[in-house]
């Protein structure tokens, strides 16, 4: 396994004065634009697949092949990258993103396309694992949950809008312009970042920890074991909610686009308010997220199904896991400061294997019980994991002076 050097962030040898509030946006606008480049083909397959002529099956490995790409590099970039200025290795990733999506849309092959797909895992690993131990260096100790929270506001956002986004330039100006406006937003974020970001040279270098010594740490395997399983929950839910309510509702696409709406916009309002949370409960948080999703599952399955009430449940569980990133953020730059940025690739490695798991679980579910048979085994995994986190999980106290202020402090 690759050694991973990273930067050792404790203490006043770290944290600043005073925030840095928009390098912290630009970050957030960063991990939006990769996050909704990723999950861009999702909705264009159709097209995509007949102008390069492929079944829609191998179209959709450019979604595959970054999660995987992106689960590796979020391993191994920080080490590879320990001796750069932190701030010149994010920009790189921006324009490694504004270079796929260009590529991408004037690529005439399936395996250009998926050549180009592979450098956007990258930045996406990269750039992930590295969020929260830049983060650190942004603002102070007491602030960190509230600026991780904005910085993966932009996990719900792009969520929300890229599959609406393609789906509506796909269909007025064909598949490649999506990608053409991902690549506009990469440039508007390059440029923002480019006047945002400050200097942040590579501290202590000369310490050598792999992924392996960092994971074997007291209490951070449970830990990064609880946040797989949380992960695992969520998506074996998620790949499956579109036939699960128009099995059980019948409603139609413009139905159903509706409330996948209001699930992401309850999604972002608890991206914001995991970062109040933290503060006060930061071990409460990490319980309740995933009992609160298990809990709309098990509801989802075993109620009667009304619109209405789906509605209402759809939005507890986008709400209740909006906030999962940033508290696993949090908790694992607690856990870990003097390695967070190998910690924070581990939680990209957990999280794109969690999605590859949980789409293969709730697969082989589906196929042995049925759609309820998902919903049923997914929610009672996500109590478990809300069971084995509030007993074993570790979990830091807030430094003195957090504030307990409103999310937004500018």
């Amino acid at each position: 396994m690759s050694s991973c050097v990273c930067d050792a962030v404790t203490g006043a040898d770290v944290a600043p004065a005073t925030p840095a509030w928009m390098a912290v946006f630009s970050l957030a606008m960063g991990v939006f634009g990769l996050l909704t480049a990723e999950y861009l083909p999702a909705s264009l397959l159709t097209p995509m697949a007949a102008e390069l002529g492929v079944s829609e099956a191998l179209a959709g490995q450019a979604v595959t092949v970054t999660a995987v790409v992106a689960l590796f590099a979020g391993l191994l970039v920080p080490g590879l990258t320990r001796g750069i200025d932190r701030r010149v290795v994010l920009l790189c990733f921006s324009a490694l993103m504004i270079c796929s999506n260009l590529l991408v849309a004037v690529s005439s092959s399936l395996t250009v396309l998926l050549l180009m797909r592979i450098l956007l895992g990258i930045a996406l690993g990269g750039f992930w694992s590295m969020a929260a131990a830049v983060a650190m260096r942004l603002v102070p100790a007491a602030l960190l949950p509230r600026a991780l929270s904005i910085i993966f506001s932009g996990i719900a956002v792009g969520t929300v809008v890229a599959v609406p986004l393609g789906s509506f330039l796909g269909g007025l100006y064909g598949w490649r312009s999506a990608f053409f406006a991902a690549a506009a937003v990469g440039g508007v974020t390059l440029v923002f970042q480019l006047f945002t970001l400050p200097p942040l040279a590579p501290r202590r270098t000369a310490r050598l920890k792999t992924v392996l010594e960092v994971l074997l740490r007291p209490g951070i395997a449970v830990g990064m074991l609880g946040c797989v399983l949380v992960h695992t929950g969520h998506f074996a839910l998620f790949t499956y909610i579109r036939p699960f309510l128009e099995s059980t509702t019948g409603v139609g696409a413009e139905g159903l686009a509706l409330m996948l709406l209001g699930f992401g916009v309850a999604n972002f309002a608890g991206t914001l308010l995991a970062g109040w949370l933290l503060v006060r409960l930061p071990r409460g948080t990490l319980v309740l997220m995933p009992a609160l999703v298990g809990v709309a599952a098990l509801a989802l399955a075993l109620l009667p199904a009304t619109v209405t009430g789906q509605v209402w449940l759809l939005m507890l569980w986008g709400l209740a896991f909006g906030g999962v990133p940033v508290a696993w953020s949090n908790w694992v730059a607690r856990a870990v400061p003097d390695q967070a940025e190998s910690a924070g690739g581990m939680v990209v490695a957990s999280v794109q294997s969690a999605i590859a798991a949980g789409a293969a679980a709730g697969g082989a579910m589906f196929s042995f019980s049925g759609i309820d048979g998902v919903f049923v085994a997914a929610g009672i995994l996500m109590l478990l994991a809300a069971v084995l986190i509030a007993l074993r999980v570790k979990v830091e106290a807030p430094p003195q002076g957090a504030e307990a202020g409103p999310v937004f402090h500018l």
